[in-house]
């Protein structure tokens, strides 16, 4: 019983690091830097995922492509949404190469800078695109993933370009997360 809680302690000491965080460098409207503390203990299959694409460099370049005034910015379209030869006409609808995601829901409320992510009607199809909430969104709750919280840079987030319509599609040279890095 000892060496077996030995081994299980040795394997989390020696295992691979877990991401904390992510400081994502913007540059557009808004210039400057977030902070986002991840809830791997909340969400850990959706923040291993973030965490590895962010590694792999993923994000770098990636736009802002859906931002809605008094609701949220959405990014993170790793298959469509780069700046540098994206397809604009179809960002939002792409993900990364890895597979969608069972949903992690939580009692975490959805309140100005909490960090979800976007999906399709389908619960479980997180895959790569996250959001970051301009203000409470009580609708939201229980029904999208949380994955964390701007703890430094909401002034950045405010700062990012609006879309137009009701989809806040952001029409013309939209805000862009130049570098993602995780903190560990």
């Amino acid at each position: 019983m000892l060496r077996n809680a030995l081994t299980a302690l040795a394997f989390c000491v020696a295992g691979p690091a877990l991401a904390t965080g992510l400081q994502i460098e913007v540059a557009g409207e808004a210039n400057g830097t977030v902070t986002i503390d991840l809830f791997e203990d909340i969400a850990p299959n959706h923040v291993a995922q973030i965490a590895d694409l962010a590694r792999a460099g993923a994000y770098d370049g990636v736009v802002f492509h859906r931002v809605i005034e008094g609701f949220m910015a959405q990014t993170g379209d790793v298959e469509f949404g780069k700046l540098e030869g994206g397809e604009m006409n179809r960002v939002g609808s792409g993900g990364s190469d890895k597979p969608d995601l069972k949903a992690e829901f939580s009692d975490i409320p959805y309140e100005r800078g909490i960090v979800g992510m976007a999906r399709s009607q389908n619960p479980d199809s997180a895959n790569s695109q996250f959001f970051i909430m301009f203000a409470p969104e009580p609708a939201l709750n229980g029904q999208y993933t949380v994955v964390g919280k701007v703890t430094e840079g909401m002034d950045v987030v405010d700062a990012i370009k609006r879309g137009k319509g009701r989809n806040g599609a952001v029409i013309g040279q939209p805000d862009v997360m130049t570098s993602v890095k995780v903190i560990d």
